[in-house]
């Protein structure tokens, strides 16, 4: 997912493998993800997708910069019940949770894995039915 104030910019689904890179979109105030050669497109990413940076990652915590240590994270969406504010964020092994938003920008990333779908429930009952009928 984007966050809402994405809502006027150019965006696609995230795939495993995209190799990603934060940035700052034209005509707005917030901070995401943009793959390698589409610098104007969006790529969203669903909750629990896994994502691997380069290099540790650095984001802004105020007016200094500071960095985790940490290379994987999860994407999450936090503060649901609150509209227009920023929901997109990364979770890190330890818990830790930074706003997508804050992120330094010119950070490199690759999709890991994209999170489980649940398969519907009509179509694991067609798969439970088919298995007695022999």
């Amino acid at each position: 997912m984007c966050d809402y104030s994405l809502d006027f910019v150019a965006s696609r689904p995230a795939k495993v493998g995209d190799k990603l890179v934060t940035t700052r979109f034209p005509n707005s105030l917030t901070r995401g993800f943009a793959a390698i050669g589409e610098p104007n497109v969006a790529v969203c990413l669903l909750p629990g997708t896994e994502v691997a940076f380069e290099n540790e990652v650095k984001y802004e915590p105020s007016m200094k910069h500071g960095n985790f240590g940490k290379k994987l994270a999860q994407f999450r969406q936090i503060n649901i019940g609150r509209p227009m504010v920023h929901h997109d964020a990364l979770e890190f092994p330890d818990g830790e949770t930074v706003l997508l938003t804050r992120l330094c920008e010119g950070q490199h990333a690759t999709v890991l894995q994209l999170p489980a779908s649940p398969r519907p429930v009509k179509a694991a009952e067609e798969q439970k039915c088919d298995s007695f009928v022999r």
